[in-house]
C-alpha cells in the first residue's frame, strides 16, 4: 500500500515542498547561494514525510492505545478511573485512533498554554477532550498540545459513531494523549512501554 498523508496536514506539507523545490531551482539556475536556505528547508520537507504519515492499522484486542508513543505515566484518579498518558515525539505517527467501538458523546476544545508535553505543567496546555460512550462505559480521551504541536485537528463531531481503531483526530508534530480508563478496568501496559495506536492493547475488557 502506498504512502498516505494524514488529514489536516496537506497545507504544511505542500508549502514546505514547494519552497524546497523553488530553492532547488534557484540554486541550479541562478546562484549557488540559494543552497544555504535550501538544505534546511529540504530536510524539513523530508521530515514531514515522516511526521504526517498515516499508515493503515489492524485493530488489536481489548481497549487499544489511541496514540503512538511511550507510556509516560499511569495514575489512579480520585473518581476510581486510571489515567494512562502516552507521550508522542515528533517522529511518531500523529493520527489518533478510537480505543473501542463508540459513539462520540462530546468533543470539547479547551484553550491553554504550550509547555512541553512531558512537563507536569502540560496539564494546563491547550487540549481537546473527547468523551466516548462504549460497551465498558464512558471513556475520556484527551489530546494535549505541546511546545511544538500547537494544532489539534478533530476528525469527528459529537454524535458520530466510530469503530475501534478508526481515526478520530490528530495532533500536529507530536504531544501527549491521555486515556481515562473506567473504574474496574486495569491497564495492560507499564510506564516506558512503546504503544502503537489502534494495535497495542492498552487494557483488557
Amino acid at each position: 500500500m502506498g504512502y498516505k498523508l494524514a488529514r489536516g496536514t496537506s497545507t504544511w506539507f505542500f508549502v514546505a515542498w514547494a519552497l524546497a523545490l523553488a530553492l532547488a531551482a534557484l540554486t541550479a539556475w541562478a546562484s549557488g547561494w540559494f543552497l544555504l536556505p535550501f538544505v534546511p528547508v529540504f530536510i524539513l520537507a523530508v521530515l514531514m514525510l515522516n511526521f504526517f504519515r498515516d499508515p493503515e492499522r489492524t485493530p488489536g484486542a481489548g481497549l487499544v492505545a489511541p496514540a503512538d508513543g511511550v507510556v509516560q505515566s499511569i495514575d489512579a484518579w480520585p473518581d476510581g478511573r486510571t489515567r494512562v498518558a502516552t507521550f508522542m515525539n515528533p517522529f511518531n505517527v500523529h493520527v489518533n485512533r478510537a480505543p473501542l467501538d463508540a459513539r462520540v458523546a462530546s468533543v470539547e476544545h479547551k484553550p491553554g498554554g504550550f509547555v512541553p508535553a512531558f512537563d507536569k505543567e502540560s496539564d494546563r496546555n491547550e487540549r481537546v477532550v473527547w468523551r466516548f460512550e462504549t460497551e465498558v462505559g464512558d471513556l475520556e480521551v484527551v489530546q494535549i498540545a505541546g511546545a511544538v504541536a500547537r494544532r489539534i485537528v478533530p476528525y469527528l463531531a459529537a454524535g458520530s459513531k466510530v469503530r475501534k481503531g478508526e481515526r478520530f483526530g490528530m495532533i500536529r508534530l507530536g504531544s501527549r494523549v491521555d486515556v481515562y480508563l473506567p473504574p474496574g478496568i486495569s491497564p495492560a501496559v507499564a510506564v516506558g512501554d512503546i504503544v502503537v495506536a489502534g494495535e497495542t492493547t492498552l487494557a483488557r475488557t
